[in-house]
């Protein structure tokens, strides 16, 4: 690898070949751009079985190739990945992103110029309806007390229009992981992405362990992409329903400090209650998800005790931004499904 890499961009694909036929040449106009010192394209493949690595290699020339020996899923796939990539920051991008031109370089100024700052996301809107935010990550990244995730922009499932009203770029709670720049050194000295997570919710982990470490988390919303969203398993997926549940009450039991096992007791209450109305609506899947999340939860409680036991000497503080000390879930339902994240009393922001 390139020693003087700077930035390398990294797509981790599995079975993607219409979404980098779609959106890859301008991942690569914009890494050619003169604007862009010092970045590469690497395009991490999960085994894919639809003539990504082909296609690849008889369009992509430009673009390097790591080709994993089976489908890793999101969070070995990049840990595997990135052992191999010699660079100072990595972007971590989706396939199913459409990057404007000038994307990349207000992300590599603003970790130039703020050292206290781990990792950084741009803003992101929704390919398939432009002028709204998109789910998975917005203007910015949040969490509730309970381990109830939300952003700028978008409070459970109500999106708001992108109206300039969060141009303002502030430290966050997490980045999305469908486009994450992380300082390389960071991301390997924090462990990387949970690996038994799979996919869904590691980014958050990762960064609220970064938070632990003393480091900052940020969104830059001078840097705006596209999102389609749902590229590997659709939104409405069991088995994503199932990871989502699972991995955050993982999550919660590694990193919360004051009163874990009392916050994760009324989660999972909540998330009864959810499964719940699952059933009542005739979602037997969806019920089936959360049931089946909650028992892979309580079977690796242990695995959880000994990463947190294992991470703990890295622990300097505690988490303290981003966090909306009361129920999103309450105060969205309270409100009529009506609130937007400027009603809300967040923690040192």
């Amino acid at each position: 690898m390139d020693i003087k890499t700077k930035t390398a961009v990294v797509i981790l694909n599995w079975n993607g070949r219409h979404f980098l036929e779609k959106f890859l040449g301008k991942v690569i106009d914009s890494i050619s751009s003169s604007e862009v010192y010092g970045a590469k394209l690497v395009v991490a493949d999960n085994a894919s079985s639809d003539g990504s690595v082909e296609w690849m290699k008889a369009n992509c020339p430009q673009a390097e190739l790591i080709l994993l020996d089976k489908n890793y899923g999101f969070a070995d796939g990049y840990n595997k990945s990135l052992e191999q990539i010699d660079a100072e920051y990595y972007v971590l991008l989706n396939s199913d992103i459409e990057v404007t031109g000038n994307w990349l370089p207000p992300l590599v100024n603003y970790m130039d110029n703020n050292p206290e700052v781990a990792a950084c996301a741009p803003k992101l809107r929704a390919f398939n309806d432009p002028g709204f935010f998109e789910y998975a990550g917005a203007g910015g990244g949040f969490i509730d007390r309970y381990g109830y995730i939300f952003c700028r922009g978008r409070i459970l499932d109500s999106i708001e229009e992108d109206r300039g009203q969060y141009d303002n770029g502030i430290h966050v709670f997490w980045a999305t992981g469908a486009a994450l720049m992380i300082r390389s050194e960071l991301f390997h000295r924090a462990g990387g992405f949970d690996g038994s997570f799979f996919a869904h919710m590691e980014e958050i982990d990762l960064c609220w362990r970064l938070q632990l470490m003393g480091y900052k988390i940020s969104n830059v919303p001078e840097s705006v992409v596209y999102h389609v969203g749902g590229g590997a398993l659709p939104n409405n997926s069991p088995r994503k329903l199932y990871l989502n549940y699972r991995n955050n009450l993982m999550m919660m039991a590694k990193n919360l400090s004051k009163n874990r096992w009392l916050i994760i007791f009324i989660r999972l209450f909540m998330d009864g209650a959810s499964a719940i109305v699952y059933l009542a609506s005739g979602k037997f899947s969806y019920f089936n998800a959360v049931i089946m999340a909650h028992r892979a939860f309580f079977g690796r409680i242990a695995l959880c005790r000994k990463k947190r036991k294992a991470f703990r000497p890295l622990i300097v503080k505690e988490a303290d931004t981003g966090i909306y000390e009361g129920s999103i879930v309450w105060k969205y339902f309270r409100s009529g499904k009506k609130i937007t994240f400027t009603c809300l009393k967040m923690k040192n922001l």
